[in-house]
């Protein structure tokens, strides 16, 4: 499976449905799945097009701030030389809510000689994916994301928007969970959701306010290209922060914006397909609940066994691990079950022909190709090596004195991350070792500040 880069048909096509378009918004994902970008101009669409432009080779290897370190292996990068941007296919859309008419288009970096380049996410993905090539196997992903509509303010502290309560200046508390109100309530906001959702190619599917004040969640379509997948999980992301700033408002995929509220997940939904379209992870002659191939007892127990060494990617930063409290639907150990939200790895109720696992690790704050790249690596390497998952933890088990054996800090899921061979041969040894480099680099360059809760709880008593 490789990455599908725009041809001229697609160019002209997107002119010709838009003649007034001027300026083009180029999406450049990075290592923490921040679209970088830049905007060109009508005359150089061609340009684009052609392999003509340029970008940095240290542009998608930035910290979320978007610095860059000289920490990277200065073999891989050294004099920071310019790789060649190339138009995914299929990505060429207008931008709805800016006034502007401006497009945008998905690009990925590759080699001066058109070959993918190590830097670009995709092509992390891609490797991964060649795997499943080489076994006749095809996955099938989709995405569910969590966020928080925010208050507009300007204070210190930000507050979820809440719904309000009629007749009164007052907001609503509880949890209020897939309240009917807040759809209606927010009903302009989701529908140019949707709307741009429609005019970029993004097939979402539930909408619903999630188990905490303030928070939605938004699913995508399931799809055999898990590149496309990762792509529709970017530019969904992009779509909320863009309308939500259109209506006056903003919203956060941050993994854990509010201390006493649950945090933000990027689940992925992942089934696995032969040549003739069956779905292996399915035991049709089973007669057990749930009716599951041993080949998929194999990619559950490598999705467990690589967890702990791939928590780097899915919690990918210092707030990322504010949300793994327990008691929050928020996994802590690499178990796996059915019909349960509570563990890592569920499986959902379904048929045979859909049968999946959903892994519920990562955060709304990771970068949806390195998660989906881990997620397929574990699975392919558990298949590979026909590893065993342990016990499954049956319907309606309460967790409460399961033991937390994944990584709950920074430094540590970092240090098990550079331990991993499966990593490196999976996503790749020279980008994992730039993604270490670089998030260590995050890492320290936060531990170095000095927070306002220093001050508060030593300044004066010590």
């Amino acid at each position: 499976m490789t990455i599908r880069h725009a041809q001229q048909e697609e160019l002209d096509q997107f002119l010709r449905e838009h003649p007034d378009i001027e300026m083009l918004e180029v999406l450049m994902p990075d290592m923490n799945g921040i679209p970088r970008c830049k905007r060109i101009h009508r005359r150089e669409f061609q340009a684009l097009l052609d392999g003509r432009l340029k970008s940095v080779a240290t542009l998608p290897l930035v910290t979320t701030l978007g610095e860059y370190s000289n920490e990277v292996d200065p073999r891989l990068v050294a004099g920071e030389p310019d790789k060649k941007l190339l138009p995914v296919s299929g990505s060429l859309s207008p931008v709805p809510w800016l006034s502007s008419p401006t497009g945008q288009v998905l690009a990925s970096h590759a080699e001066l000689d058109g070959t993918p380049c190590w830097v670009d996410p995709r092509t992390v993905l891609q490797r991964v994916l060649e795997r499943f090539d080489a076994s006749g196997l095809k996955p099938v992903v989709a995405t569910e994301m969590e966020f928080y509509l925010i208050l507009p303010g300007e204070g210190p502290v930000p507050e979820p928007l809440l719904g309000s309560i009629p007749g009164t200046g007052m907001v609503q508390q509880g949890i209020q969970y897939a309240m009917a109100e807040d759809l209606w309530e927010r009903d302009r906001f989701l529908d140019d959701v949707r709307i741009a959702c429609e005019q970029q190619g993004v097939p979402l599917t539930t909408i619903h306010s999630e188990f905490a004040p303030g928070q939605w969640e938004i699913n995508t379509c399931h799809v055999d290209d898990p590149i496309t997948a990762c792509d529709h999980a970017v530019l969904l992301k992009r779509i909320v922060k863009g309308v939500a700033l259109q209506h006056g408002i903003s919203a956060t995929f941050m993994a854990k914006p509010f201390a006493g509220s649950g945090g933000n997940g990027l689940h992925i939904h992942a089934s696995l397909y032969d040549g003739e379209g069956n779905n292996v992870f399915s035991d049709p002659a089973g007669s057990a609940t749930p009716a599951i191939s041993g080949l998929f007892r194999h990619a559950i127990g490598g999705m467990a066994d690589t967890m702990p060494q791939a928590m780097a990617i899915f919690a990918p930063n210092a707030n990322s691990y504010r949300r793994f409290v327990p008691g929050t639907y928020v996994p802590l150990a690499p178990c796996w079950g059915y019909n349960h939200r509570d563990v890592s790895l569920r499986i959902p109720v379904s048929g045979h022909d859909n049968r999946r696992i959903e892994h519920r690790v990562a955060g709304a704050d990771a970068n949806p190709y390195l998660v989906v790249a881990a997620v397929l690596a574990g699975m392919h390497f558990g298949i590979s090596r026909q590893c065993e998952p342990g016990p499954m933890v049956e319907e309606g088990t309460e967790l409460q004195g399961l033991e937390a054996v994944l990584p709950d800090r920074w430094e540590a899921s970092l240090r098990a991350f550079g331990q991993s061979e499966v990593m490196r041969e999976y996503l790749g040894a020279d980008y994992c070792s730039a993604f270490e480099s670089m998030r260590r680099s995050e890492c320290e360059a936060f531990h170095a500040r000095i927070s306002n809760l220093d001050y508060e709880w030593y300044l004066r008593a010590v």
